[in-house]
């Protein structure tokens, strides 16, 4: 069995988890998510913290049970803490601006870009060159920052662009005569 499916997976204080068949549902304080597992693998609750058991020994049901802990693992973070991306503006001008639903982006184009946000992410602009995207779940937090930097992602000759606060952009040497 995988590695990362043999270890339990902790119910925080305050969250409240629901098993369906093959529907798992948690309620917490930043919100509520649901996941539908997959049919190899069973979910056993005990005590305060949640087993993903494979169906068989096959390889792929292994494997499946490691990918379905890790993703009601995430559930639980999300409804507990939340998830959080944040994204810099690299260059002359750029600039990033919350209004309500709508970011409104300045990133060198002749128009300026607005990205409508979804109902369940948050978006702050501490300042003028950081985007902050918040959210319950992981992998739609993940899309959106990736929505954003895909407008602009960083060039390799001087760097400009949209990043990850955490992202490491290695800048090539111009060509030389």
């Amino acid at each position: 069995m995988s590695r990362i499916a043999k270890l339990p997976i902790a119910v925080p204080a305050g969250v409240e988890v629901t098993i369906q068949e093959r529907q798992v549902i948690a309620k917490g304080k930043k919100g509520a998510l649901e996941l539908e597992l997959h049919p190899t693998v069973k979910l056993v609750r005990e005590g305060d913290s949640l087993k993903v058991i494979p169906a068989s020994e096959a390889a792929n049901h292994r494997a499946l049970a490691g990918t379905m802990r890790a993703l009601v693992n995430n559930l639980m973070v999300g409804v507990s803490a939340g998830f959080e991306r944040k994204l810099q503006l690299v260059g002359v001008g750029y600039r990033a601006q919350a209004q309500g639903k709508v970011l409104n982006l300045s990133l060198g184009f002749s128009h300026p870009v607005e990205f409508k946000v979804p109902d369940d992410i948050t978006i702050e602009t501490p300042s003028q060159t950081e985007i902050a995207v918040r959210g319950v779940d992981k992998q739609k937090v993940g899309q959106v920052a990736a929505k954003i930097r895909a407008y602009r992602p960083p060039e390799p000759y001087k760097g400009k662009g949209v990043r990850y606060t955490d992202e490491v952009v290695v800048i090539k040497e111009a060509k030389k005569k």
